[in-house]
């Protein structure tokens, strides 16, 4: 059975980047989307960004700063993050909807696989 696996969270000072790795080990990426969520606590589940074979979604608050990759031959889906924002501290998970992403791509209901995250802590 396949499963995501996320890495690259840390902490960063406000305007520094980091750069979070989402590995499949089993899926495949060639026709669904990858979605990045983040989650402070006692917060909704936030969509960020997402992929598929059409191209790539972002939220308003990120455009700009982040960028969503992936790299089909490691099976990996990428979210570069620049210019970080103490308030963008949170845990950061990735996810798996079946089929291309959605208008909606944002909404965490469309998504059937979750990785356990990764944290990310931006301090001022």
């Amino acid at each position: 059975q396949g499963r995501l696996v996320e890495s690259g969270g840390g902490s960063v000072q406000a305007g520094g980047s980091l750069r979070l790795s989402c590995a499949d080990s089993g899926y495949g990426f060639a026709r669904n989307c990858m979605g990045w969520f983040r989650q402070a606590p006692g917060q909704e589940r936030e969509g960020v960004a997402a992929i598929d074979r059409r191209g790539t979604y972002y939220g308003d608050s990120v455009k700009g700063r982040f960028t969503i990759s992936l790299d089909n031959a490691e099976n990996t889906v990428y979210l570069e993050m620049n210019n970080l924002k103490p308030e963008e501290t949170a845990m950061y998970v990735c996810a798996l909807d079946w089929g291309g992403c959605l208008e909606d791509w944002y909404l965490p209901k469309w998504y059937e696989v979750w990785g356990q995250g990764t944290q990310v802590t931006v301090s001022s």
